[in-house]
């Protein structure tokens, strides 16, 4: 009889007890989440991008996150739990902040990161509550009280004085996708390379050729990539690289030149396109997105509609 008990009181816990399980911190895909289908996308385009447009300007990160419920935890302990897992705003900084709404629970909290709490106070989150975003919600204008919403906390930290944003490592787009670019496996920087080459080393001879093309592609790594040391390597590289299978296929033209006058045997030949190009996929300027390490200590307000 207690075994029957007992094993009924673990069928029922297996039950229920997910039922109050806490809300699972989604990952951060960008400056705004939306697990709840209220935005469209060209409102979450036009937010992240205004909140993109804030972070080159101050440095500071805000992101927004609507999910159905916050249940069993309240808003302010599920806020916290999503500041410390996505670590909005720079390290040490700490001048992020995060605006959480819970739709079917009417709650909604402006969280605050260290460094942005004297000017984004708790009194100043809630009047923004109550007297920009709520009314809005009220009547059913998602978009437009998020909106207003983020107008205002973005005019509180652009009167912040806070540290200049991280000037970008290089002046020449992004180093990661350019120094791929110069891979020596990637087709169409092998095809360009040997395009060039072939071009000089008809105008300038072989050697002059390989090494003004060495100096062609050395010249436009640099700019890419903002590296002296890395220019030199593959202007180098490329110099001897075209000198050397410039050198191969004279000798080997002249070897078939060779056989065919000895009239033994005569190749043809091939050309294919024994590379291909793999496909590239788009993705949203806000992909890229993630947490700068910020901390948080529970600043900021909540409120409800």
């Amino acid at each position: 009889m207690n075994a029957a008990r007992a094993a009924m009181l673990a069928l029922l816990m297996g039950w229920t007890l997910p039922a109050f399980a806490d809300v699972a911190v989604p990952p951060l895909t960008g400056r705004v989440v939306d697990l709840t289908g209220t935005l469209s996308s060209d409102d979450i385009a036009t937010q992240s991008q205004r909140l993109k447009d804030l972070q080159t300007r101050k440095g500071s990160q805000v992101a927004v996150l609507i999910v159905p419920t916050t249940q069993p935890e309240t808003i302010e302990q599920y806020s916290i739990r999503v500041a410390e897992a996505w670590k909005i705003g720079r390290k040490k900084i700490d001048d992020g902040a995060l605006l959480v709404i819970a739709k079917d629970d009417h709650k909604l909290r402006i969280e605050v990161g260290y460094g942005l709490e004297g000017a984004l106070t708790d009194v100043t989150s809630r009047r923004i509550i109550d007297e920009v975003i709520a009314p809005r919600f009220k009547s059913g204008d998602f978009a437009g009280g998020i909106a207003a919403g983020l107008t205002r906390i973005i005019g509180v930290i652009d009167g912040e004085p806070l540290p200049a944003p991280a000037p970008e490592a290089s002046h020449g787009g992004d180093f990661d996708n350019w120094i791929g670019f110069f891979n020596p496996l990637n087709p169409f920087f092998i095809f360009g390379a040997f395009a060039v080459g072939g071009i000089l080393r008809h105008t300038l001879g072989r050697l002059i050729g390989s090494v003004a093309t060495g100096g062609v592609i050395g010249g436009l790594a640099w700019y890419l990539l903002g590296s002296t040391v890395l220019a030199v390597l593959i202007g180098g590289g490329i110099s001897v690289l075209t000198f050397f299978v410039d050198v191969l296929t004279a000798a080997n033209q002249n070897y078939q030149r060779s056989s065919a006058r000895g009239g033994g045997w005569s190749g043809g030949s091939s050309s294919g396109g024994g590379w291909s190009s793999g496909g590239s996929s788009s993705s949203s300027s806000d992909s890229g997105f993630s947490g700068g390490g910020g901390s948080f200590g529970g600043g900021g307000a909540s409120g409800s509609w």
